[in-house]
This record gives C-alpha cells, sequence and structure tokens, in this order.
C-alpha cells in the first residue's frame, strides 16, 4: 500500500497554481486593472495605522509557498516605497514561493551617481532595500537610466513604454514627424523612436542652474515646418519640455506634442502644461494623475505588466517587451 501511494504521488501530473496578485496602496487603481487584465481579483491586504502614522501591512489570506506579485511606484513621499519594503518584508515572512516587486516606475532613480562629492546613490541604496526585504525579482517600466538593472543581483524585468507609445503615435499618422530628445541623456530613447517610425531627431541641449529650473536651452537640429514629439522618461515639474516646445514652436516647429512615460507633475507642471505650447502630453498611468487636464492623454499600461506576469509566472519569453 505504501509503495503504491509513493508511485501515484511521483507520477502525479503537477498543476501550476495561479499567482497571488497584491496592491500597494497609491498604485490600487491600476493594481485593478492589471489583476482584471490576468483574469483574476487582487489579493487582501489591510492596512493598520497607529496615530503618528507608522503603518502595517497584514496579508489576510495565506501566500505559503505561492508565487506572489506586489505592485507598488515608488515616487515620494517615501511612504509609498516603505509600503513596498513592509509588504515584501511580509510576503518572505509568511513563506511565498517567489516575490516579484512590480514597479511600474521605480522611484529616486535620478540619483544614480555620484555627481558631485558627498551625495549619495539612491538608486543603488533601493535597490538593495528591496533585495534585504525579501524580493526575488523586479519588474518595472522605462528606468531613468538603463544602467540601474546593474544595482540589483536578482533578475530585473526592464520594460518599455514603447510599446504603448509606438502604436498611439502612428495612429495620430502625422506627416514630417521628428522625434526630439529634451536633453542629451535621452538621445538614444529618441533614436530607438526615430528609429522604428523611420524620422529625424533634434536634440535639446540644456543647462541647469540647480535641480528642476533650467538656465539655458539650445536646439541642435532643424524643426522647420516639421511635427515634433519629444520623447522622455519622466516629466515632473514639466519646464523641461514646455521650455523646449516653445524653443521649438519658435524655430518654425508645426506642432509640439510629447510622450513620457511617467507623469510625476509636481508644483505648478499643470499650468505649465496648460499655458505652453504643447498641444498633448501623453504619459501612462504608471503614477495616479492628481487632476485633469485638458492637454495630458493617459494611457494604461495594466495591459502590459499583466502579459509580462504572466510569461513570468509560465517561464515563457518576454523578449519583446524589451524592444523599443
Amino acid at each position: 500500500m505504501v509503495n503504491k501511494l509513493v508511485h501515484n504521488t511521483l507520477y502525479m501530473p503537477y498543476q501550476v497554481p495561479e499567482p497571488k496578485i497584491f496592491a500597494c496602496n497609491q498604485s490600487t487603481a491600476l493594481a485593478e486593472k492589471i489583476a482584471k487584465s490576468y483574469g483574476t481579483d487582487l489579493g487582501k491586504v489591510k492596512f493598520s495605522r497607529y496615530s503618528d502614522g507608522e503603518f502595517q501591512p497584514s496579508f489576510e489570506e495565506s501566500v505559503r509557498g505561492a508565487r506572489i506579485f506586489i505592485i507598488g511606484s515608488t515616487n515620494p513621499s517615501s511612504e509609498n516605497l516603505m509600503e513596498m519594503l513592509l509588504m515584501l518584508d511580509a510576503a518572505k515572512r509568511a513563506s511565498a514561493r517567489h516575490i516579484t516587486a512590480v514597479m511600474p516606475y521605480f522611484g529616486w532613480a535620478r540619483q544614480d551617481r555620484k555627481d558631485k562629492p558627498r551625495v549619495p546613490i539612491a538608486a543603488k541604496l533601493i535597490a538593495k532595500m528591496l533585495e534585504a526585504a525579501g524580493a526575488t525579482r523586479i519588474i518595472t517600466m522605462d528606468l531613468h537610466a538603463d544602467q540601474i538593472q546593474g544595482f540589483f543581483e536578482k533578475p530585473v524585468d526592464h520594460l518599455f513604454a514603447s510599446t504603448l507609445f509606438l502604436p498611439y503615435l502612428k495612429e495620430l499618422n502625422l506627416n514630417n514627424l521628428t522625434i526630439a530628445s529634451p536633453d542629451m541623456g535621452g538621445s538614444k530613447r529618441a533614436y530607438a523612436y526615430s528609429k522604428a517610425l523611420g524620422c529625424d531627431v533634434v536634440i535639446c541641449y540644456k543647462q541647469r542652474a540647480k535641480a528642476n529650473v533650467i538656465s539655458h536651452m539650445e536646439l541642435i537640429g532643424d524643426v522647420q515646418g516639421k511635427n515634433v514629439v519629444l520623447v522622455d522618461d519622466m516629466v515632473d515639474t514639466a519646464g523641461t519640455l514646455a521650455k523646449a516646445a516653445d524653443l521649438m514652436m519658435e524655430r518654425g516647429a508645426l506642432s509640439v506634442r510629447a510622450i513620457t512615460t511617467h507623469g510625476l507633475l509636481s508644483g505648478q507642471a499643470y499650468e505649465k502644461i496648460e499655458n505652453s505650447q504643447l498641444s498633448e502630453l501623453i504619459i501612462t498611468d504608471s503614477i495616479p494623475t492628481k487632476k485633469d487636464c485638458d492637454k495630458v492623454k493617459v494611457l494604461s499600461c495594466a495591459n502590459l505588466f499583466a502579459d509580462v506576469m504572466h510569461r513570468v509566472h509560465h517561464n515563457t519569453s518576454i523578449a519583446s517587451k524589451f524592444l523599443m
């Protein structure tokens, strides 16, 4: 009898259990879209909060032996990052088998090097914190710098929002299209878009007086009679995009629009966009938008992340999602 039971157990076909998807607070709306696209419901998480602001997440269902995805962008405030870290730690201590941090926007990424003495490399620090907390894999989109992947010892799936933006641009059917980079650092991204669309590239050269303050900007290339599309990974105060759009219209561009993956849109960003000569700003919902603006169009990245999560879970290729 014992041998028969062992024999049956050894040859019983193995069914891969479905993963569980959980959300950090600020990314709940996007996580619900991702879960729906995946074909499941969000897992139950309860956040208890003390009067001084300290909080504690609690998984309200078993995750033992499961593959789980925790969805949350880590844009400031630092509470968003802390939520992700605490949920990773809770999942590790609850014996989850695989713990994937799904971070549509990887915050603090602009501090990816020492650009002057006595400053931190915050992106490296956060990578180590995520791994120490329990992440066994990272899924993110349009990092501020590709080399941030090297800060991790765990696998990183770095997706490109171009899979969303390129079809949208092609539908616009713009004549005399030109792709523009708002700074020298984004030239690689701009060239990738121009190659996919078969058009020219121009680059803005800017100098900053300090963070978020531009002292001078020049245009490298010709935009006379062109419909220009600025491409960037993020828009924060919108000062760069607004100044670039105004400069290009002065140089004879027919229209200027911008596509940026992550819409931080802090400070007076919405007012700058409204008052600029940008015809539209296209972003994703990697970060929740705080208010409506006629010039801002939001494309959802939910289907992209759901597809990649499904492929990761079933060990199939996601190479097509890495391509510009």
